[in-house]
């Protein structure tokens, strides 16, 4: 079990980890941005151990779904269904594995997605399972032409599926 600082779910959006990222995002200084949706920012995980992992920031500092207007956490969770799909598409995912935690200074609500396939972590089980030397070692590393052709891939495949809905 972690320890948890209840303390932090009370951060302002100046304190929070998340919401820094957030602003890094909005002045297009993130070089991991894949897409701006309507609710939140795509990005492809700074470590990619688990190959096309990637996140979803939500534009609200918020903790908790239930926090969420009702008609914004609705299409939060449908974008979130969407770049899943597009993830899963991209990275032929055998299995998506949706994560929505945070803890400490990053409570800030952002879905973790993981495209996974059979024998992709040391043992079967969630990703944080892994150890963090390996989820961010060596391995966990690409160049950065891989990382900007994951990014133009991730987003012609989420212009793509928002053009079919």
């Amino acid at each position: 079990m972690w320890e948890h600082d209840f303390e932090a779910v009370r951060l302002t959006d100046q304190e929070c980890d998340v919401c820094a990222r957030l602003r890094l995002t909005e002045r297009g200084e993130n070089p991991n941005l894949v897409a701006e949706l309507s609710t939140g920012y795509v990005v492809l995980g700074d470590d990619q151990y688990i190959r096309g992992y990637t996140v979803l920031i939500c534009k609200h500092h918020a903790t908790e779904l239930f926090d969420l207007e009702p008609d914004f956490r609705a299409k939060f969770l449908e974008e979130m269904v969407l770049t899943a799909q597009a993830v899963a598409n991209v990275f032929q995912a055998e299995k998506m594995h949706y994560e929505l935690l945070g803890i400490g200074r990053g409570v800030h609500m952002h879905w973790h997605l993981f495209p996974r396939h059979a024998g992709d972590t040391p043992q079967p089980g969630p990703v944080w399972l892994t150890p963090k030397s390996i989820l961010h070692g060596p391995e966990a590393q690409v160049s950065d032409s891989q990382r900007q052709a994951w990014i133009q891939a991730l987003r012609e495949e989420i212009n793509r599926l928002q053009a079919e809905r």
